[in-house]
């Protein structure tokens, strides 16, 4: 829950929309915060918004209105939604709020009262209305045409790739199915035709993501239309057939995973293309703290889970968020979470200190750890992932591994191996021999140095 980077703001980046319009074409801008998840509804909203007849602006001073698609998961998040919210009623003066924050609509206007209109998450139709209220849609019907691709606000050679909404859990600390609802999974011939376009347009890596990517398709029953199954491995399956990479983020542990892993291991031995990754949201391990948070009490059982994927596919790279001083935590707790992630040896982790978020009921237990000794764990937690991602990166060193090139600039190649996702996992640069590189070239590299997060390589 955390701002998007430069690049993935349309506000901020003005290289990400170009600037073309029609004499009198109506204009919005979009600012765009929080998850992924959120950006692909920014993506769906400006989409919806070509096709009408208006241009995106780059930036405020350009736009007849803003949108801002605001988070609302943490009150810190709440914060950056409503300073986003204020800069952008200075900046242009016209504003319709809209994403998980726009599901208290009271909080909103009583800080920022001259905002036009708010809505909900993923409420598309009531965005438009609020657009169309405020700036009268004028197409051209000879130029204003739906692009094929959509909108993207990423590069080109990647896109997110969202299959529900909502979800079914009620984790205590968690407020999301509150403002987005149950689980409601897409048709999984509808993922498959949105996933052909993106190929068909360039994209060369697809990242799934959903609030529980594993229970995929549970409200469907698992049905089959159109030839394709509304089930996780299936999805997978079918996805990987289109000869990009496939990356599965959001995955929760249940038992049916496992049979999402021997296709992540036929990747490896025959160039199939689900990516050797899961992205899991364990968040803790001892089991009175996953009880306390709603969460199923089954550490070690995972840690056996865990081990029965590596069998399968040994390449496999596991990443993983984490909450220190929840409620109640104590040290005992704290250091069973140490214990486990010395025992998992995840690759890539990331960790939270808890906040308090408004509904959430996680707010009333008692016990909460003082702020001094979060910090304290949340520092003793990341040395120790980092110093586990540092020796698991120093054994790639005289490695060749498959990458994909993200940027190019003057000094060299940003590029990504298959065991990181953009924006949240480490890089691989490359400083020697990448002038005829472009972004969303698949290469191969041998890997010369590792720091506690990145690589260093040659062609």
């Amino acid at each position: 829950m955390h701002r998007n980077p430069p690049d993935l703001r349309p506000d901020l980046a003005r290289a990400a929309i170009p600037d073309v319009r029609r004499a009198g074409q109506p204009t919005i801008g979009m600012v765009s915060l929080g998850c992924p998840k959120a950006l692909v509804d920014s993506e769906r909203i400006l989409t919806r918004l070509r096709a009408e007849g208006y241009a995106i602006s780059p930036d405020y001073a350009g736009a007849d209105a803003v949108i801002v698609n605001t988070c609302g998961f943490l009150d810190s998040a709440k914060a950056e939604s409503l300073e986003a919210i204020g800069e952008a009623l200075h900046q242009n003066g016209r504003v319709i709020v809209t994403g998980c924050l726009g599901a208290e609509p009271e909080y909103i206007t009583g800080a920022h009262p001259k905002v036009m209109a708010v809505t909900g998450p993923h409420q598309y139709e009531s965005v438009l209305d609020a657009v169309h209220g405020a700036v009268p849609p004028a197409p051209d019907p000879f130029i204003d045409l739906l692009p094929a691709s959509g909108v993207s606000l990423t590069p080109r050679h990647y896109s997110y790739l969202k299959i529900s909404e909502g979800c079914n859990h009620k984790c205590k600390f968690c407020i999301i199915p509150d403002m987005r609802g149950k689980l409601v999974s897409r048709p999984a011939h509808a993922v498959i035709r949105e996933a052909e376009k993106l190929v068909q347009a360039g994209v060369r890596e697809l990242l799934v993501i959903s609030q529980d990517t594993s229970a995929y398709g549970v409200d469907r029953k698992f049905a089959e239309e159109r030839g394709h199954r509304a089930h996780i491995t299936d999805l997978a399956r079918d996805l990987g057939s289109l000869g990009v990479w496939v990356r599965l983020h959001y995955v929760y542990p249940y038992p049916h995973v496992r049979e999402l892993i021997p296709l992540m291991a036929a990747h490896a031995e025959s160039g199939g293309q689900v990516l050797p990754y899961l992205d899991i949201p364990f968040q803790h391990a001892h089991p009175d703290t996953l009880k306390r948070m709603a969460r199923p009490a089954a550490a070690a059982k995972t840690l056996d889970e865990i081990a029965a994927w590596r069998e399968v596919c040994p390449e496999i790279t596991l990443r993983s968020t984490f909450i220190v001083g929840y409620p109640g935590e104590t040290e005992e707790e704290f250091r069973t979470l140490l214990d486990w992630l010395d025992e998992a040896q995840l690759d890539r982790v990331g960790c939270f200190q808890y906040e308090n978020v408004r509904g959430a009921r996680a707010n009333d237990l008692p016990d909460h750890v003082p702020d001094e000794i979060k910090q304290d764990r949340f520092d003793r937690f990341m040395q120790k992932a980092q110093a586990i991602s540092e020796a698991k990166l120093a054994r790639k060193v005289g490695q060749q591994l498959e990458v994909i090139v993200d940027e190019v600039d003057d000094e060299g190649a940003t590029c990504r191996t298959k065991a990181d996702a953009p924006e949240i996992d480490g890089n691989l640069f490359i400083d020697k021999g990448f002038e005829t590189l472009k972004p969303g070239d698949i290469v191969s590299v041998t890997v010369d140095e590792a720091g506690e997060y990145d690589l260093w390589g040659r062609l």
